[in-house]
């Protein structure tokens, strides 16, 4: 084993341990609270619907511990077995090491890496999800989800991960920059069309029935200043009984969508508080500053894996003889995970202060906050939220806070209208 894949092995043990570890913590601290409601939040749930959401967390907990070990022995196996180099000299054997043919072997990597985790998928669905009463899908829903799902990425990657290969074949040094802008208006360009092209292929979209509800949500977007295409529901049902709300595109294709299931759970009053904080993360510009950071932290990563791309020992670490920017885009995405996992809590308490600050927008807004509140306790009572994780499981893995942090954030509103 050479020195740099010393330091890539430790890392990934590292992970996997704390990642278990993470886990293993989140149960004791809500085993140590599944007795009863915690006070600050009773009236969220009944004793049974709190035992039941403390038995979902527990079982996804111990689904996800599988998945870590099972993902980090797959990982480990693909970066230190010799499958990579195998599979290239084979692939190179058979198709040639054109720039076609590397973007193929990309792609074709791409989805051998992704099979390992179907089994595991598909339990978390017709399992875990079917014995707490979400799931709605079907066997053969979900596996048409899944063919389109892979047309799409050959379809939409093949011609991205060309274009990259063929830019750092025409552009020299420089590439990474050219190839940073590629990947950018391909991100840009997906934004507008997923509405129009992809959404659509996944589930039905219907407008918001004229009524009550309808114009309250009109109301409230003039009053916002928010320009919408339309109101669209979504047939989320069909596929499970979780809710969300979202809005999509830019532009003339901006679209607000509500699950239908969420139209079900809520009143007229708590989906109007939930769509004005989805409004406020767009008043608040927090879809551009999202975009604005993965566009930087895009360029970093390249700029760093153009460095690393150079160094013959970096392929040498995982038993090529030599290689390429193909290999070196492989190579890097596979590795990276190791390191972004670290920053996750940064990345989280910063997404957590955007949710704070769309919550504070829905109460102003709203002159009120009982309304968001209701519709949060709602959401999770309907959803079985973890009303108790760990303060550092949740940094590591809550991109929300905890509903009880919400509450909080929102003490200074009035919890009642008038």
């Amino acid at each position: 084993m050479t020195s740099f894949a010393v330091p890539v092995l430790v890392l990934l043990v590292l992970k996997c341990a704390a990642q278990l570890w993470l886990e293993r913590l989140n149960r004791h601290h809500v085993l140590a609270n599944a007795g009863a409601v915690p006070a600050a939040l009773k009236g969220v749930m009944d004793d049974a619907t709190y035992s039941r959401s403390v038995q979902y967390t527990l079982a996804g907990g111990r689904l996800q511990q599988l998945e870590t070990l099972w993902n980090s022995v797959v990982l480990a196996a693909v970066l230190f077995s010799g499958l990579l180099p195998w599979g290239f000299g084979l692939f190179t054997h058979w198709f040639g090491g054109s720039t076609g043919a590397l973007a193929a072997f990309l792609l074709a990597t791409g989805v051998a890496l992704s099979l390992p985790d179907l089994p595991l998928s598909w339990y978390d669905q017709f399992r875990l999800e079917e014995r707490f009463g979400f799931n709605t899908t079907t066997q053969k829903l979900w596996w048409l989800d899944r063919l389109k799902g892979l047309l799409l990425v050959i379809a939409l990657g093949y011609p991205l991960i060309l274009l990259v290969l063929k830019l750092a074949d025409w552009t020299g040094s420089r590439w990474w920059l050219w190839a940073w802008g590629a990947l950018l208006g391909f991100q840009l360009l997906l934004a507008v069309l997923a509405p129009v092209l992809i959404l659509p292929l996944f589930n039905k979209f219907t407008p918001l029935p004229e009524g009550g509800l309808r114009e309250r949500l009109l109301r409230l977007a003039e009053r916002t200043r928010f320009r919408a295409r339309s109101i669209q529901v979504m047939d989320g049902s069909k596929r499970s009984r979780h809710s969300n709300a979202f809005f999509t595109g830019f532009g003339r294709f901006r679209k607000i969508v509500l699950f239908d299931t969420l139209v079900q759970q809520l009143a007229e009053p708590e989906l109007e508080a939930v769509l004005a904080h989805e409004i406020g993360h767009f008043k608040k510009k927090h879809i551009l500053k999202t975009l604005v950071a993965s566009a930087l932290g895009s360029l970093g990563g390249l700029y760093l894996l153009s460095l690393v791309a150079r160094q013959e020992w970096f392929y040498r670490s995982f038993g090529f003889g030599s290689g390429n920017i193909a290999l070196a885009l492989l190579l890097f995405g596979l590795l990276s995970g190791l390191v972004t996992f670290w920053f996750s809590p940064a990345a989280h308490w910063w997404s957590r202060r955007y949710e704070y600050q769309a919550d504070a927008f829905a109460a102003e807004m709203m002159k009120e906050a009982c309304s968001l509140v209701g519709a949060l306790r709602k959401l999770n009572e309907k959803n079985l939220g973890n009303l108790t994780p760990h303060p550092l499981y949740s940094g590591f893995y809550y991109s929300h806070p905890t509903l009880l942090e919400r509450e909080r954030h929102l003490g200074k509103w009035p919890k009642t209208k008038g």
